[in-house]
């Protein structure tokens, strides 16, 4: 029988383009100082919306980055995965000449892909009298696995290439398949990450229509706030996150700077509701639980959890039973916090951003806050430390992020410190 060794992997770059900030270095600064990126949406007339705010991307200019012909090829999210990857790689220092390219993959996710690009196409067709002149580019800038192959195009990269799509777990699933192929020996390094631009009108429309999203707009910027007794729904958010996932031998071969480990990963089902999550959170809970146990690692070793925490009624509640369900006494010596209440809800984009999140806080034993919470909502409990108002210095050794998505997907993930 074949034995396997499974190998270590390592975190090596890091890319993200957010609504608070356009790099991983201006996130983590606003991150830290709890900073809000909901504002009034630009981007179309809300005058017959329910909800007329969102945390778009601020200042960002896809020119900088590639040449106008070459960006109206793709949809949004197909241009923040290359500004994303693009920094990612920089950040890694891989070096494109001498390095073995097929051992280099992208496994890059988005929840919903080209949105924009199939409201504007099939809006122009049913007022165009249903005459089919679609752009010859519609197909390739509408699905969700374009961005992972753009990706790997422009850099040659000829390893392992797919999207994952499990809604808002979906760029969380990335990374535990990446890390996966990894430590399998199947690749030596993966770009891995998501993207997501939802802040369209239907995007916008068919969120009301679930009654999924905040309407708090006389107040945006305070309308994301998870926990708290009047949370109404989430915060629609947009941009991409990137990580380079790395064999730890090819790193340290190459003399990469390592920024952080990652040591384990789960999926789990609710199977219980199209868009709830289980009210007691059993699925969560089982993958929290899988993730250490592939980790190697016991409940008293996680000091930071980058919960799911969407701000809405149902989910919150039900994620912190499955946490205080599954830590026992250990809650009490957490640290939990939801950086949605910064970000918005980056849909299959989240997991990237929040396990970033989590890899910086390892790096500077810090933990980002929970803002716009005031008082805590019937059901949250009062001893779990939610990182309230301010970031909280504190050794972070162990970092996790929870991830759920429509149709009961559950995907987390977990970071250590790195240590040679």
């Amino acid at each position: 029988m074949r034995t396997i060794s499974l190998k270590r992997v390592v975190v090596t770059g890091l890319g993200a383009l957010t609504p608070i900030g356009n790099d991983v270095n201006t996130f983590w600064k606003n991150i830290k100082a709890g900073t809000s990126g909901a504002a009034p949406i630009t981007r179309f007339d809300t005058t017959e919306f329910k909800t007329k705010f969102a945390c778009e991307l601020k200042n960002f200019d896809i020119e900088k980055f590639m040449e106008k012909k070459e960006a109206r090829k793709m949809d949004l999210f197909t241009q923040y995965a290359m500004v994303a990857a693009q920094e990612a790689i920089e950040n890694a220092g891989i070096h494109l000449e001498g390095i073995d390219k097929t051992r280099i993959g992208v496994i890059w996710a988005s929840g919903n892909g080209g949105m924009q690009t199939f409201e504007d196409q099939i809006v122009e067709f049913t007022t165009g009298g249903f005459i089919p002149k679609f752009n010859p580019f519609f197909i390739p800038k509408l699905i969700s696995d374009i961005a992972a192959g753009q990706i790997a195009i422009k850099y040659g990269f000829m390893g392992i290439n797919y999207c994952t799509v499990s809604a808002c777990a979906s760029s969380s699933s990335a990374l535990v398949d990446a890390f996966n192929y990894i430590r399998l020996g199947k690749a030596n390094v993966i770009v891995a990450g998501g993207s997501e631009a939802p802040i369209t009108r239907a995007g916008i429309a068919g969120f009301n229509a679930l009654k999924a999203l905040s309407t708090r707009n006389e107040e945006p910027a305070t309308a994301s706030r998870p926990f708290d007794t009047d949370r109404d729904g989430f915060v629609m958010g947009e941009g991409a996150g990137a990580i380079i996932l790395e064999e730890y031998e090819h790193a340290v071969k190459r003399g990469a700077t390592i920024y952080g480990e990652m040591v384990g990963g789960a999926m789990t089902a609710d199977a219980y509701h199209l868009t709830a999550t289980h009210p007691e959170g059993l699925g969560a809970k089982m993958g929290m639980q899988d993730a250490l146990n592939d980790a190697e690692l016991t409940l008293e070793d996680v000091d930071y959890i980058n919960a799911h925490a969407t701000s809405t009624p149902v989910g919150d509640v039900s994620e912190l039973k499955a946490i205080t369900g599954l830590f026992g006494e250990h809650v009490k010596k957490l640290n939990v916090s939801a950086t949605k209440s910064m970000t918005g809800h980056l849909l299959g984009a989240a997991g990237a951003i929040e396990a970033i999140a989590c890899v910086k806080a390892t790096q500077e034993d810090i933990v980002p806050p929970t803002i716009n919470t005031q008082v805590l909502g019937e059901g949250i409990p009062t001893d779990v430390n939610l990182t309230i108002g301010k970031a909280q210095q504190r050794k972070v050794d162990v970092a996790m992020s929870n991830t759920f998505g429509f149709g009961g997907h559950n995907a987390i993930v977990v970071f250590t410190k790195f240590k040679a």
